[in-house]
């Protein structure tokens, strides 16, 4: 079996996520499990923008939920 391990465990992050209506859908703090990652579900067949947030820094996204997106998401990186 094969798996990611991402840099930042069992951190805290403040994670931000609205519709294409800019409806909030996320506006938490989240932290991280032993792998690094955190789970989010989200409603399928929209389009969100998302912004991640951790000790000073950040990152800006779009992402989507319909049927041919990829439900695990590595490419964001906190800048």
């Amino acid at each position: 079996m094969t798996g990611c391990q991402g840099e930042l465990v069992e951190k805290e992050f403040d994670v931000y996520i609205e519709n294409e209506d800019g409806d909030v859908v996320v506006d938490e703090k989240l932290i991280s499990q032993a792998n690094g990652f955190f789970d989010l579900w989200l409603p399928r067949d929209e389009t969100y923008k998302i912004t991640i947030a951790y000790d000073g820094k950040t990152v800006e996204s779009e992402l989507s939920t319909f049927k041919e997106d990829g439900t695990c998401i590595t490419t964001m990186k906190l800048s």
